[in-house]
């Protein structure tokens, strides 16, 4: 299970449209594009329903915030990369952070632990299954920009490891949650 923010429409088709004739990297399906904020392997079932009023709660403190996707960037590092990503403007890190470090207390507080370290806001594009020396994608990537985009909710999301095409995680949004209602 996880928290993110999902992408609009016309944002995720440019992008897939950009990556598209960019043969020979694993790109993830455009569908399951999102930025995570809170990943929590594991939630009790009796306590998705406190864990949606605590994130709901968190959400509604946040004003709704403009986001941008630009800039690559990899995990490890450039020499021997498994995760090629976009980053966000300098304008959404704050709001973000504050989102994923809120989404976090909410889960820890219901006992569904978070797992990861510090958050890096990222849209992730492709996981390999051997690092690779990426400074070429990073160029290729770092060409591209979204257009702006208002994230005005961050959803709670299911996710099924190896129940979709190709044995990709099928993701269920179980709730979606306002920015800004008061919470």
């Amino acid at each position: 299970m996880f928290v993110s923010v999902g992408l609009p429409d016309p944002v995720r088709e440019d992008l897939a449209d950009f990556l598209a004739p960019r043969e020979g990297m694993p790109w993830i399906d455009p569908a399951q594009w999102h930025l995570t904020l809170a990943f929590m392997s594991s939630v009790h079932e009796a306590r998705t329903d406190e864990l949606t009023e605590r994130l709901a709660e968190a959400a509604g403190r946040v004003a709704p915030f403009a986001l941008r996707l630009t800039g690559a960037g990899c995990f490890p590092d450039p020499t021997r990369a498994s995760v090629l990503w976009l980053g966000v403007d300098d304008a959404a890190r704050e709001p973000l952070t504050h989102l994923a470090a809120s989404s976090r207390a909410a889960a820890n507080v219901t006992g569904a632990t978070p797992e990861g370290k510090a958050f890096v806001p990222h849209l992730t594009l492709a996981r390999l299954r051997r690092p690779i020396e990426a400074t070429r994608w990073l160029r290729v990537l770092d060409t591209w920009t979204s257009d702006p985009f208002v994230v005005d909710s961050v959803e709670l999301v299911a996710s099924y490891l190896h129940e979709a095409a190709k044995g990709r995680p099928r993701h269920e949004v179980l709730a979606s949650l306002p920015l800004g209602s008061g919470g």
